[in-house]
C-alpha cells in the first residue's frame, strides 16, 4: 500500500470520525447522559486526526504528487476551522455541545468535498 492509498483511506477515517464526534456532540447537548469526558477525547482525536490527514497530504505534495488545488484549499480551511473551534470553546461554554457537534459535521462535510476534488 502506497503513500497515496494510505491518504485516500484515512480519508475516510477522518470523515467518520468527525461524523460521529459530531453526531455525539449534538445528541450530547439534550442527553445527559450522553456527557462523558470520553466525548471530548473522541473530539479530539477526531481533530487530530485531521492533522495527521494533512501531514500525509504535504508529504504526497512534497513527492510530486499533483492534486487540484481545491483538494489543498479543503484541507487547509479543516486546519484553520479546528483552530476556530478551539478558540470559541469558551466564548461559546454555554452552548459547546452545539458548537463542536456543527464544526465536527461541518468537518466531516469538508473531508468529502476534499475527496470529491481530490
Amino acid at each position: 500500500m502506497g503513500l497515496r492509498d494510505v491518504h485516500a483511506t484515512f480519508a475516510w477515517v477522518v470523515i467518520g470520525a468527525n461524523a460521529l464526534a459530531g453526531v455525539w456532540a449534538l445528541a450530547a447537548n439534550w442527553l445527559e447522559p450522553l456527557r462523558h469526558r470520553a466525548m471530548w477525547w473522541f473530539v479530539l482525536a477526531a481533530e487530530l486526526a485531521i492533522f495527521v490527514q494533512v501531514a500525509l497530504g504535504v508529504w504526497l505534495l512534497n513527492d510530486g504528487f499533483e492534486v487540484e488545488q481545491f483538494h489543498q484549499f479543503y484541507g487547509f480551511v479543516a486546519l484553520m476551522t479546528v483552530g476556530i473551534l478551539y478558540s470559541y470553546r469558551q466564548q461559546m461554554k454555554a452552548h459547546r455541545y452545539l458548537l463542536y457537534g456543527f464544526g465536527s459535521l461541518f468537518l466531516m462535510g469538508l473531508g468529502l468535498r476534499a475527496m470529491v476534488f481530490g
